[in-house]
């Protein structure tokens, strides 16, 4: 079991033999924008202990505002060269530092609904400022399966091919940050790879702890969003070092989840069978919920390391023992694109 966030952090970053050779293999630095979120900390990480396992020089730096307290420090302390900067500021996005490698993690999802003008800045903006920023670069974007409509249940997801549909505000400046991104690498030749990502599981935030902590807290779990793909948020990042390889112009399109359409009601009872109660269970399950098919990427990098019944274990001990939460859920069950 993981009973400490420095050992969660560890086990979130530690390499695969697949990681290292990504390191070995990369021309010159990493720079990670946006890297003070749910996934860039442990991310970071990861690919400053493959850089050393592998026997390689690489700096990893990482930029962000560095709002949360501490963060900074953590990731100097581990080895990454960090900057504090507000990235919508061009004159401190030009004063950034070059590199042959940029993970685009920086974005804005909660809180959008009422604040949409700085959620479409930051989603389209944005990426147009970091492309033409670093058009010499390869460059691997975060995107989101929220791209996609809903889809049958019984599908199997949705695939790269699937056309697109975005729900809400949100997923519109999801789909409007990849296209930015396919404008620009068309203008320059700018090698991408756009990560269509559903949903990262850190054992402080994600789709299993909402699910999990209701069970716990005797509260109703709403049905309507009947199903969802879940990954390790490890594999997650290990996907992400490794798809430079994969990078284009015109951008590579990569689905990236676990390979199973996860039953949000068998997720609640096997919660339930973990905390001895019976979870209360609100509504009925719609035939469509937003999947996201990842049978290319796992064909490129293999199955995800960590199962979703392992994930369940992990995060129900987790929680029993009142392990430290972003306070920050998910909102997956919304089925009106609103966040």
């Amino acid at each position: 079991m993981i009973s400490t966030e420095s050992q969660l952090e560890e086990i979130l970053s530690r390499p695969r033999d697949g990681d290292k050779t990504a390191m070995a293999e990369m021309d010159g630095d990493l720079l990670i924008l946006g890297i003070g979120g749910k996934m860039g900390p442990s991310l970071a990480r990861l690919a400053v202990r493959a850089a050393q396992e592998a026997d390689v020089r690489r700096r990893v730096i990482g930029v962000a505002r560095f709002s949360e307290a501490g963060i900074q420090k953590e990731l100097s302390d581990a080895g990454v060269e960090t900057i504090a900067a507000d990235l919508l500021d061009a004159k401190k996005l030009a004063g950034l530092p070059n590199a042959k490698n940029v993970i685009f993690m920086a974005g804005r999802k909660f809180g959008s609904t009422g604040a949409e003008s700085l959620t479409w800045a930051m989603n389209v903006l944005l990426p147009a400022m970091v492309a033409e920023r670093y058009r010499d670069s390869r460059i691997v974007a975060f995107s989101s399966g929220n791209i996609y409509p809903f889809v049958p249940v019984v599908s199997g997801g949705a695939t790269e091919q699937t056309p697109v549909g975005p729900v809400g505000e949100y997923a519109l400046t999801v789909l409007g940050r990849e296209r930015i991104f396919e404008h620009f690498s068309g203008l320059y030749g700018t090698p991408v790879t756009l990560l269509r990502l559903n949903y990262a599981i850190d054992l402080r935030y994600g789709v299993l702890l909402d699910i999990g902590q209701k069970v716990y807290d005797r509260q109703p779990v709403d049905l309507k969003m009947g199903a969802a793909n879940v990954i390790w948020q490890g594999d997650a990042n290990s996907v992400c070092l490794r798809s430079f390889a994969l990078t284009n112009s015109p951008p590579a399109v990569l689905n990236l989840t676990g390979p199973e359409t996860v039953s949000v009601r068998w997720i609640a009872k096997r919660f339930g069978e973990h905390f001895g109660v019976e979870p209360a269970l609100e509504g009925i399950e719609s035939e469509n919920a937003l999947l996201n098919n990842a049978t290319r990427c796992h064909r490129i990098f293999g199955y995800p390391s960590v199962s979703v019944e392992q994930m369940i274990e992990w995060t129900a001990e987790w929680i029993r023992t009142g392990g430290a939460t972003l306070n920050k859920p998910t909102h997956f069950e919304a089925r009106d694109g609103k966040f």
